[in-house]
């Protein structure tokens, strides 16, 4: 079983890294561009099959390691 997390800073942290890809994308000549955030992509293979101990086993990884939960946000996507 595959599983995608996607971590990003909640909103009202400052994100500097998204502020920069912001200017960047203005110096490039998209204009249409509001407000950038940035984040993280981690993608994982797990042997677990059952969606439910896999989801549990995840978010305790995202709790313990893979997400700051303090300053930012997660979402756990499962694929197949």
């Amino acid at each position: 079983m595959k599983a995608n997390v996607h971590v990003t800073l909640k909103r009202g942290v400052l994100d500097p890294q998204g502020k920069a890809i912001g200017h960047a994308l203005q110096s490039l000549g998209f204009d249409g561009v509001d407000d950038v955030r940035q984040g993280k992509f981690i993608e994982l293979e797990l042997a677990e099959t059952d969606q439910d101990a896999a989801r549990a086993a995840v978010e305790a990884m995202c709790q313990k390691l893979l997400a700051n939960t303090v300053i930012e946000d997660y979402r756990i996507d499962f694929v197949g």
